[in-house]
């Protein structure tokens, strides 16, 4: 595994149909490449709208496959750009049946598996149970070019407990794809993501998409960021407002150094938490 990852986070806005968002983040993420980038997360449900804003059985046709369309898509830029990609879709398994999901692809094209979004909200806005079923996949890390990763999607980073699964299974950076307004959850985005990567020792990047869409008044407010196991920000977070990618270099030795400073693993005590898994 490398000492260092250089890692991208893909925050747009929404171009008005599926095939063009496609090629906007493609184009992102190839920029990205060129700087050197390694690993490239896009945002939640990245080739739509944030449709959760409205409850319309229409948008069930952003639904497809994993693997699938997209999935050969991105095999094909993963392998023509040597990244790692997280790539965050509208999955379907069975007609009626659909998740929030996002699959990843090694750097030489091969796909490695998806996660399911665990937590599904339904608040004004954000009306996710009408569009998805809750993750069933448990908390899978996988081991790719640039280490072992993990997923969690957005409204998933209000529940301790799967950021503490990932730690668990070894992840040393965690992906949380989000699709966040500025009116709802804006004050916990610099507070959520920081003390996770402390309490878990790892790094995340939190990624945000932008811009107010036709579809409600939600105010998308970017602002994506890396934050390391320290709880620091790794240089500036991204534009509040306009399309961005941000390239950054994740110092993997912190981790170590982290880990031997403050033994949160060694110190647990899963012995006194079954009260935790009680319905």
């Amino acid at each position: 595994m490398p000492d260092i990852v250089r890692a991208a986070l893909v925050q747009s806005k929404w171009t008005g149909d599926k095939q063009s968002m496609i090629d906007s983040n493609i184009a992102l993420a190839r920029e990205a490449a060129s700087q050197g980038a390694q690993v490239v997360c896009f945002q939640e449900l990245f080739y739509g709208p944030y449709f959760c804003q409205v409850q319309d059985s229409e948008y069930y046709s952003y639904t497809e496959p994993v693997p699938g369309p997209t999935t050969t898509l991105m095999s094909d830029l993963a392998r023509e750009t040597g990244m790692v990609l997280v790539v965050p879709v509208y999955e379907i398994e069975q007609p009626g049946l659909f998740y929030n999901t996002a699959f990843v692809v090694d750097a030489d094209g091969t796909y490695l598996g998806k996660y399911r979004k665990h937590h599904i909200p339904q608040v004004a806005g954000f009306w996710e149970k009408f569009y998805f079923r809750p993750g069933n996949l448990g908390y899978p890390v996988f081991h790719t070019a640039v280490g072992p990763i993990g997923v969690y999607i957005c409204y998933d980073r209000h529940f301790p407990e799967g950021w503490r699964a990932l730690g668990l299974a070894g992840a040393r950076i965690v992906f949380n794809p989000s699709a966040t307004s500025r009116g709802l959850s804006a004050y916990l985005w610099n507070l959520e993501q920081p003390a996770a990567a402390v309490a878990n020792e790892y790094f995340i990047g939190a990624i945000n998409r932008v811009g107010t869409e036709e579809l409600g008044d939600n105010d998308f407010y970017g602002s994506s960021y890396f934050v390391d196991p320290r709880g620091t920000m790794i240089g500036e977070a991204a534009s509040d407002s306009e399309e961005q990618v941000i390239v950054r270099d994740l110092d993997m030795s912190v981790l170590d150094t982290v880990r031997q400073t403050w033994a949160f693993y060694r110190d647990r005590r899963p012995d006194s938490y079954g009260s935790l898994t009680a319905p």
